[in-house]
């Protein structure tokens, strides 16, 4: 993602817990600092991506963390997927100091990330957002606010519940289709263009097929996800026994030792139930 931003001519400064990881966009023309604070008073907008609501605020919000180096009129956005009131915490603490914040989590995996067609979802003040216009046609493919601070979370919360229901679906499909003695890739030509098609049956049934559960997002961050789903719906009064139930497979699947595989992984712990080493499958159809 801040590759593309440098090869659409912007200059940047970066950080990374883990140095080695910077290095391609060092080798890009980025400078380095040693903390998001540095970052930060280096540069006119801080973008942030980690892993867990409490990595976000440290990086946004800790002694070092990047609001501490923020000049008035700079703007900070978080592109973690968090929790929604972390997200009206951290703009009403830029507020401030007369800085904006911006609530843009991403959908599209490490293939959106890559060709620049990530979906963002953008919360803050529209002023701010509409003037970062060129930083989000860098990235995305599709780029809406949708409100004040915390609605890009809210949103994003909406894709990660329709996401955990399809995913049930996909890896039962395939188990289904296995079982019944038919050819997967050939099943796939069949649905994937009908009225059950969807992103992770088209891009996720191919690698599950494969044997190959790499990560584009890791289960333990979805896990993460579902949880500050289901604890804002129950503080909205929702009951979601869907999203639950995925919530708790996908720990199964942690429990499995996958948390760091792709969230497609799922098949390994629902073929498990049926008695399937998937990996070590017969594939003749």
């Amino acid at each position: 993602m801040c590759g593309h931003l440098i090869a659409r001519g912007f200059a940047a400064t970066v950080y990374n817990r883990t140095r080695h990881k910077a290095e391609p966009l060092l080798t890009q023309g980025a400078a380095w600092a040693d903390t998001p604070c540095a970052v930060a008073q280096h540069s006119d907008v801080v973008f942030s991506i980690v892993g867990f609501p409490r990595d976000v605020r440290t990086v946004m919000l800790g002694a070092q963390g990047a609001l501490a180096g923020c000049r008035p009129g700079s703007i900070l956005v978080d592109m973690t997927t968090s929790e929604p009131s972390l997200a009206v915490e951290i703009a009403a603490a830029a507020g401030e100091k007369g800085v904006f914040s911006i609530d843009a989590p991403v959908s599209g995996g490490d293939v959106g990330a890559r060709q620049a067609r990530l979906s963002i979802m953008i919360g803050g003040d529209a002023e701010a957002v509409a003037a970062l216009r060129p930083c989000w046609e860098a990235m995305g493919k599709t780029f809406i606010r949708q409100g004040g601070p915390g609605a890009g979370q809210h949103t994003k919360l909406v894709n990660q519940t329709l996401i955990a229901g399809n995913m049930v679906g996909v890896c039962e499909a395939l188990l289904y289709g296995y079982r019944a003695g038919l050819d997967l890739n050939r099943v796939l030509e069949s649905v994937a263009s009908g009225a059950a098609g969807s992103w992770s049956l088209s891009n996720l049934a191919p690698r599950i097929i494969q044997n190959n559960f790499d990560p584009g997002f890791f289960v333990e961050h979805f896990i993460k996800d579902m949880g500050i789903a289901l604890n804002e719906a129950q503080r909205m009064g929702l009951a979601l026994p869907g999203l639950a139930l995925a919530n708790q497979l996908y720990l199964a699947v942690q429990a499995q030792g996958y948390g760091r595989q792709g969230t497609h992984a799922l098949q390994l712990a629902l073929a498990s139930l049926a008695d399937i080493d998937w990996p070590r499958r017969d594939t003749a159809p």
